[in-house]
C-alpha cells in the first residue's frame, strides 16, 4: 500500500471513529482521565445514595475511572449540594441532589448557592413517587372518604412529615390546598419516626417516598390511598394514581438530578451526560432502581434546567399559599 493510500485510510478510520462516537465524547475524547467524585448530600444507605451507589458504579465500569461515592449530608441535602456548586468546573466534582435541596430549600431558607446561577444541570436522573397512607384505624378506604373524613372533622386529623420545608411536607400542603380541607402538620426529623408514629396511630396519614412505605402497606400495616405519578407504580398496581382518583393537577413526585459546577465547559458537561445516560440505560441498572420504587429519566440538560425551574416555581406558590413558615 502506497503512503499517500495508507494515510488515507487512516484519515477514514479515523472520520468513522468520531462519527460513530457520541457527540459529547467525540468533543471531550479524554474525559474522565481521572477518578470522579460523586457528592450525595445525604447519609449512606437513603434514596439518593442508592441512586447514585448504583449509577455511579455502572458510569466507573463504562469509563474504566472510578466514580467515588462522597456523602455529605446536612441541612436536607442542602450542604452537599453547596459543595458542588463551590467546586472547580471540570466534571470531576458533580452531585446527584434531590428536588428539596435543588428547588425547594432555596424558597424555604437562606442557602449559599443559587441553583439556576452557581449550577450546571446535566440530566433529571430519576423520580419516585411519593405514596398518601393512612393508618389503619382510619375510617377510610380512598381519597373520597379521606377528604369527607377530614371535612366532617376540621383541625383534628394530623399528617405526618420528614421534617419542616421536605417534599412530604409540601405534598401535604398542596393536599390540603386542593381538596380544601383542615388537617394539621405533626413534622418528625425524618421518615422514620414519623412512619413509627403512624404505625402506632398517633398521627393519621403521610406523604412519603413509595419505597420508604411499601414494606408496612404490603404487611397491611398502613392503608395506601393514591401515588402521585402520572402513571400506577409498578411496584404498588393495585394504588390508584391522584389523577385517578380526581385530582390531576395534584402531581407529587420525589426526583434525584445530576448537577455539574457553574461554568464546566460544555463538551464536558455533554460528556458527563452521555456516560450517565449510558449507565441508567443499562436493563441491570434499571431492574435494580425499579425495585426501590424509582423510574429512570435522563433528559437533556436545558430540558433538566426548566425542569427544576418549574418544580421551583410550584413549590414556592404551595409555600407562599399554604402561609408555611420560612427561615429567610
Amino acid at each position: 500500500m502506497t503512503v499517500s493510500r495508507r494515510l488515507l485510510v487512516e484519515w477514514l478510520l479515523l472520520f468513522l471513529g468520531l462519527f460513530l462516537l457520541p457527540p459529547s465524547l467525540a468533543s471531550a475524547p479524554n474525559f474522565p482521565a481521572k477518578p470522579i467524585k460523586l457528592i450525595v448530600p445525604f447519609p449512606a444507605g437513603g434514596p439518593n445514595d442508592i441512586i447514585a451507589r448504583v449509577i455511579g458504579r455502572r458510569m466507573s465500569e463504562l469509563s474504566g475511572q472510578p466514580v467515588l461515592i462522597d456523602n455529605r449530608g446536612g441541612q436536607g441535602g442542602v450542604l452537599g449540594t453547596d459543595a458542588v456548586s463551590k467546586a472547580p468546573p471540570d466534571g470531576y466534582t458533580i452531585a446527584i441532589s434531590s428536588a428539596g435541596a435543588l428547588a425547594i430549600s432555596p424558597s424555604m431558607e437562606k442557602v449559599a448557592y443559587d441553583t439556576q446561577a452557581d449550577l450546571t444541570p446535566v440530566t433529571l436522573v430519576a423520580t419516585v413517587p411519593e405514596m398518601l397512607v393512612v393508618a389503619t384505624n382510619v375510617p377510610a378506604k380512598d381519597i373520597g372518604e379521606l377528604i369527607a373524613l377530614a371535612k366532617a372533622q376540621p383541625g383534628k386529623l394530623n399528617f405526618a412529615s420528614s421534617g419542616p420545608g421536605s417534599l412530604p411536607h409540601l405534598a401535604g400542603e398542596l393536599f390540603k390546598l386542593t381538596a380544601k380541607i383542615d388537617v394539621v402538620h405533626v413534622p418528625y426529623r425524618g421518615a422514620a419516626p414519623a412512619v413509627n408514629d403512624l404505625l402506632g396511630q398517633q398521627v393519621q396519614m403521610t406523604f412519603l417516598d413509595l419505597p420508604v412505605l411499601l414494606p408496612q402497606v404490603k404487611a397491611g400495616a398502613l392503608k395506601p390511598i393514591a401515588v402521585g405519578s402520572a402513571e400506577r407504580a409498578p411496584t404498588a398496581p393495585d394504588v390508584p394514581t391522584l389523577s385517578e382518583a380526581g385530582f390531576p393537577d395534584l402531581r407529587v413526585e420525589n426526583w434525584y438530578g445530576m448537577v455539574a459546577p457553574k461554568g464546566t465547559p460544555r463538551e464536558i458537561v455533554a460528556a458527563l451526560h452521555a456516560l450517565a445516560t449510558k449507565a441508567m440505560a443499562d436493563p441491570a441498572v434499571k431492574e435494580k432502581l425499579a425495585a426501590q420504587g424509582a423510574t429512570l429519566i435522563g433528559d437533556e440538560p436545558e430540558h433538566f434546567r426548566g425542569f427544576i425551574a418549574g418544580e421551583t416555581s410550584k413549590w414556592a406558590k404551595v409555600i407562599k399559599d399554604a402561609g408555611v413558615e420560612t427561615a429567610k
